[in-house]
């Protein structure tokens, strides 16, 4: 691949990462350049979808880097904005796709949603539009919801009347749903009415190339079609909220600028990397391609040179090789 930017670490010899909005071709590095990269970090954060696999497949490597970092020493961390497992569910994807994993290796939006509210010590019901990945992390904590599944089809003569909401539901939590209808809408936009009932939306993910012309809706999408009736703005768990990184801090001790981030997406993995302090690595096996940073580095907006990585590459997989036990 033609390098994307001059490579400014030949600017400074005495400091790897002083750069400049530049973006670095991480296969251009020299052995050496690599190894210094690679030592700069004890944590490594690693979106899913994307980069270690689409789908049920592994992408080629992702699971031998991964455990190459955690047989290195370093602590890794699966952060992913998709809501529709529980952290067991992914860690028994992990497993199946040969990636070391545990339960607490997993940061993922249903597991945060459900976290977040028993931290606050919430002790009412949700009105979830969402999937049984964020139900299940509700239940593990003793929080009870209802709307989950299939709500019925309004007709045109439908009596908007029979509609009551539920006294006890004191959040309105939207996540990726199979089921999203003009019903569960009405519902999320009349339990926002009441300035006291929370809004929280995994993730603002706006959709997912699935092939040639066809584009799958994302959460974001929902969420957005739910904010602009209920005219309120969510809490946002997923990336590039710092929620997660707050959540890492905490629990782990992470030192942020001892972490990278690794991401397929700009605007959510490197958005978030950037805003929380870390190291940013993109891989061109997802949404975001080589096309786009070229377009964001010759833009003269602050918010798209936001979006340029401290590093790209083809692959997670490249990093192989210079991986080191």
């Amino acid at each position: 691949m033609k390098e994307l930017f001059s490579n400014l670490l030949r600017k400074s010899k005495h400091n790897f990462f002083y750069r400049k909005m530049a973006t670095i071709n991480l296969k251009s590095l020299k052995e050496d350049e690599i190894n210094e990269f690679i030592n700069s970090f004890d944590t490594v954060l690693s979106d899913c979808d994307g980069v270690l696999w689409n789908k049920n497949d592994s992408i080629p490597h992702a699971a031998d880097t991964l455990n190459a970092f955690t047989q290195l020493g370093k602590r890794v961390f699966f952060v992913t904005n998709n809501s529709t497992k529980t952290r067991d569910e992914f860690v028994k994807k992990c497993h199946m796709l040969n990636f070391i994993a545990t339960k607490d290796s997993i940061v993922s939006t249903a597991y945060l949603v459900a976290q977040y509210l028993q931290d606050i010590k919430f002790n009412k019901k949700v009105y979830l539009i969402g999937s049984s990945g964020i139900a299940q992390e509700l239940d593990r904590v003793g929080i009870g919801h209802i709307g989950l599944g299939p709500e019925g089809i309004i007709s045109e003569d439908f009596d908007f009347s029979h509609i009551k909401c539920d006294p006890e539901v004191g959040a309105v939590v939207v996540g990726f749903d199979l089921h999203f209808n003009y019903l569960k809408v009405l519902k999320a936009a009349s339990y926002l009415n009441n300035k006291d009932i929370m809004f929280i939306a995994t993730n603002t993910d706006e959709q997912f190339p699935a092939g040639t012309n066809i584009i799958i809706p994302g959460t974001g999408s929902l969420v957005k079609c739910v904010e602009t009736c209920a005219e309120r703005q969510p809490i946002i768990m997923g990336k590039p909220s710092p929620y997660a990184a707050k959540m890492l801090e905490n629990n782990y001790q992470i030192n942020p600028k001892r972490t990278l981030m690794i991401g397929d997406r700009a605007n959510t993995d490197i958005l978030f990397g950037k805003r929380c302090g870390f190291k940013t690595l993109l891989v061109l096996t997802g949404c975001t391609q080589l096309t786009q940073l070229e377009k964001w580095k010759s833009s003269g907006e602050p918010k798209d040179h936001e979006l340029l990585p401290d590093f790209y590459t083809n692959t997670i997989g490249d990093i192989l090789p210079y991986i080191k036990n």
